[in-house]
């Protein structure tokens, strides 16, 4: 026993000293926290942007901190994004995705070609055939807004915003995109939205390896149910799901997946693309009720669209022009997208900064963006970035602005919520389009304010930066009841 017990020290000292390192000239500079090993973990996890803004404050636009044994480089200047987001070559985005994968949805898919199955879904989300899914999609946001708040409601209901939109949004887009008309289908939407919620509820910590004992139990078992679920999905043509996921469970069947990777990569695929549409029209709506001057000029806007509306045509099945509330949409994602942008170092890459200064990007390490805190909430940027302005993307005369600046020159991007290059989100337009509809529909058909007219929003949950859209710690308590129910 005291010999097995010294070998796995020796083996552990051997390890640190192995992965320890020191700054050379060339390199970012060094941050490797105080803790051996797990360096600057801890602080990551619990709060990403308020330690990169701790660490921007020491060390300037570019920085290399210690985490969990790697070595992660973050970039903070967006005048010098395009030097990582256009290479290729010595940047790879797929092995981090892959780490993911395996982690969240226990997925191997050892013969993917991920750029086989982004063109895939590219033509499936644009031209004629996003117009398909557009129409799609307000057929089922219109049952599903029927079903939760039907017309001949006469009293106030009141319900959590954020559960609300939620459920509502998810519901839809799963029947559009994944389950087809729901009288035909086995698996209820409902259902399923009740499993994903405790899914959702834990992916941070499954992304980060940080489960609990019971926690893993938990995950192990909504997983499988959700697989169960979700296994008819896309198989044959006539299953009811979309042709995307049809022909994304085609080449995952081309590419060698057995039957269970195939239910697990649709599972992916149903938090990739309902995760984060929710939680935007959430915000979108939070902030809209908690500042009446934004309420009040979106609702000016989508008046004079909707005595323009007919029986055969619905606002955005057509191209409408929404100044306003295209900047309302815009302040929301500026206030809370925060995806991280991260890629592999495959090989090293000499890193040269808009500044003029030349860092060395080390093979082995990753580099990881955050657009969430530069540009998006940089002050040099955004005057008072932590305030809600609805017109903040809109000039004097009420067009739309796109010059924004820092250190003296225009930037190319002001915002990212949707990443950018060659890995931006293949299903922009489509998401755009969905929350614009859905937040339309509520606001043209419903009576909806603040339970308590005095209320907040809720702050965010600082353990979800760096996955998409924020969450909510908490909710907003809203009553809502049909125009026409008075």
């Amino acid at each position: 026993m005291i010999w097995t017990i010294f070998l796995l020290a020796q083996a552990v000292l051997l390890y640190l000293i192995l992965t320890n390192r020191s700054r050379s000239k060339s390199d970012p500079p060094l941050d490797k926290g105080v803790i051996p090993w797990l360096g600057h973990a801890l602080e990551f996890g619990k709060d990403a942007s308020k330690f990169l803004n701790r660490m921007k404050q020491k060390h300037g636009n570019i920085f290399t901190v210690r985490v969990a044994g790697r070595y992660v480089t973050v970039l903070l200047d967006p005048h010098s994004y395009d030097t990582v987001i256009n290479d290729s070559d010595s940047l790879d985005f797929t092995r981090y995705a892959q780490v993911l994968m395996e982690r969240i949805f226990n997925l191997r898919l050892p013969h993917h070609q991920p750029a086989k199955a982004k063109a895939l879904t590219k033509r499936h989300f644009i031209g004629m055939n996003l117009s398909a899914l557009n129409s799609t999609m307000s057929r089922h946001l219109q049952a599903s807004l029927k079903a939760e708040m039907p017309q001949n409601q006469k009293d106030w209901k009141e319900e959590g915003l954020f559960n609300l939109s939620y459920s509502l949004l998810f519901k839809a887009g799963y029947l559009t995109l994944f389950g087809g008309e729901q009288n035909n289908n086995s698996a209820d939407p409902s259902s399923i939205y009740e499993e994903y919620k405790k899914f959702d509820g834990l992916l941070t910590k499954m992304a980060r390896g940080t489960l609990k004992p019971e926690e893993k139990r938990t995950v192990q078992s909504v997983r499988q149910r959700l697989w169960e679920l979700l296994a008819p999905a896309g198989l044959t043509e006539d299953s009811g799901s979309s042709p995307w996921l049809h022909a994304y469970r085609r080449l995952l069947q081309e590419e060698g997946a057995d039957e269970e990777s195939q239910k697990k990569a649709v599972l992916m695929q149903l938090w990739a693309t309902q995760g984060n549409v929710g939680p935007a029209a959430f915000w979108l709506l939070g902030y809209l009720l908690t500042n009446p001057e934004a309420l009040t000029a979106v609702k000016r806007e989508l008046s004079g669209i909707s005595q323009m509306e007919t029986s055969e045509t619905s606002l955005l099945d057509r191209a409408v022009n929404t100044p306003v509330f295209d900047s309302v949409l815009e302040e929301t994602l500026r206030l809370t997208a925060a995806p991280f942008i991260t890629r592999e170092v495959v090989q090293d890459k000499t890193l040269h900064m808009a500044d003029g200064q030349e860092y060395m990007l080390r093979k082995g390490d990753r580099v990881c963006l955050f657009p969430f805190n530069s540009p998006q909430m940089d002050p040099e940027i955004y005057h008072e970035p932590q305030k809600y302005k609805y017109d903040r993307f809109l000039n004097e005369d009420g067009s739309v602005k796109r010059d924004f600046y820092k250190g003296g020159r225009r930037l190319k991007y002001y915002t990212m919520p949707w990443g950018a290059g060659t890995n931006g989100c293949v299903g922009k337009e489509f998401a755009i389009n969905t929350i614009k509809k859905f937040v339309y529909m509520v606001l043209t058909n419903y009576d909806l304010e603040l339970c308590d007219p005095n209320a907040q929003m809720p702050e965010v949950n600082a353990s979800c930066y760096g996955f998409g859209m924020l969450q909510p710690e908490g909710d907003l308590l809203v009553r809502y009841k049909p125009r026409n129910a008075h």
